[in-house]
């Protein structure tokens, strides 16, 4: 699976709106609306790279709303575990 993250900023008076339509885009599993340099960032998840162009340039960069995106791929995941849960699972 690759993963991208993209930075999008985005017309201030339609956020909650480009937001959606960008989280209901095939290969985009994520929308979040943040403080900072930028107003939304998007997970893309696909199994292609050729998809990351289709979601990404032939998709998100054309919703309503968004005026310019920046795209992070990732190499590698890290994660800390937490085990104890795992272990508590059905002895409620």
């Amino acid at each position: 699976m690759i993963t991208a993250f993209v930075l999008v900023h985005a017309d201030a008076d339609r956020i909650p709106e480009t937001a959606q339509a960008i989280a209901d885009l095939d290969g985009v599993a994520e929308v979040y609306s943040c403080a900072g340099d930028v107003d939304l960032v998007a997970v893309v998840r696909v199994r292609e790279h050729e998809q990351l162009a289709d979601a990404i340039a032939g998709g998100l960069s054309k919703v309503a709303g968004v005026q310019s995106t920046t795209t992070h791929i990732a190499f590698r995941s890290y994660s800390s575990r937490d085990d104890a849960s795992a272990f508590s699972v059905g002895l409620d």
